[in-house]
């Protein structure tokens, strides 16, 4: 049941934003725009939309902030797929963007459809004036120099760091570069229902985490056709992660201990979280 309607969720988020980029022509970036959105596992968007669904909120705002969530975290890997940040050759199994066309308009690709994202959330189609600006306000803090982008900022910094990281500086680094953004996803819905964010807030951080170890567990065991992008680059690099930290089974049990936490997380909201609970347990069985 979760993997249809996570389906039928990815082919909602998908038409819409080719319903809301019919506005930007067909010039190379917005070409490169509608290319960076294709595909994906649409996890952020799908989230959006759940936590809406359970806190009351509008589904055509729910919707608009879906659209924006795939936007933000387009940009980024556009932008971390770049030769000055993680130089990679393939994303979902496609060229990337600047080997697709090039570097100029990676940069602008990434550019627009940041600026896209916040356009999206500004619309009166998204809900009334005061939840427009806390959505804006939000997703700014989450994406910009308090969370995604500072958490880019450790990770590069990481990688020319005299030793290793620790523990909990890794765990801060994701938490930042994955997590706030992750827990942008289910907040936004509950500021959509006009609801208390807390219980969602708690899951998300949970489900975060988790998935960040799930993508190292993927990057030790993992199938590079499956996952359509490069592995083992961190171990080659000698970068620490959860893995090289925690080993093997250690990892996979902290990712289940935290999916745990998450699951309890939603008990205020009895069965009609069960699609949530779902998510949490997909993040760390999914094979991609």
């Amino acid at each position: 049941m979760f993997k249809l309607q996570l389906t039928d969720a990815q082919d909602a988020i998908a038409r819409a934003l080719s319903d809301r980029m019919a506005v930007l022509g067909s010039d190379r970036v917005a070409e490169g725009m509608r290319y960076a959105t294709a595909g994906g596992k649409r996890l952020r968007g799908f989230l959006v939309l759940e936590a809406a669904r359970l806190t009351g909120g509008s589904a055509r705002g729910a919707m608009q902030a879906a659209c924006a969530v795939e936007c933000i975290h387009a940009y980024s890997l556009v932008h971390d797929d770049l030769p000055c940040m993680d130089d990679d050759d393939l994303r979902r199994g496609l060229p990337t963007v600047h080997r697709k066309w090039d570097d100029a308009t990676a940069v602008l690709v990434g550019d627009a459809l940041q600026s896209f994202a916040f356009e999206l959330l500004a619309d009166p189609a998204t809900g009334d004036a005061d939840q427009r600006a806390d959505l804006v306000l939000t997703l700014a803090r989450a994406s910009g120099p308090q969370g995604m982008v500072l958490g880019q900022a450790q990770d590069i910094a990481a990688e020319t760091a005299e030793r290793p990281l620790m523990l909990d500086q890794i765990t801060e680094l994701q938490a930042n570069k994955t997590g706030a953004l992750l827990e942008w996803q289910v907040v936004a819905g509950a500021i959509l229902g006009r609801a208390d964010p807390s219980p969602l807030r708690r899951y998300a951080r949970a489900v975060g985490l988790a998935f960040q170890i799930a993508d190292d567990i993927l990057d030790v065991e993992g199938d590079a056709e499956k996952a359509g992008k490069a592995l083992r680059k961190d171990a080659e690099a000698g970068k620490a992660t959860f893995v090289s930290l925690l080993g093997l089974d250690g990892a996979k049990a902290r990712a289940r201990a935290l999916i745990d936490e998450a699951i309890d997380a939603l008990d205020a909201f009895g069965p009609d979280a069960e699609t949530l609970r779902d998510l949490a347990r997909f993040v760390i069985a999914r094979d991609q």
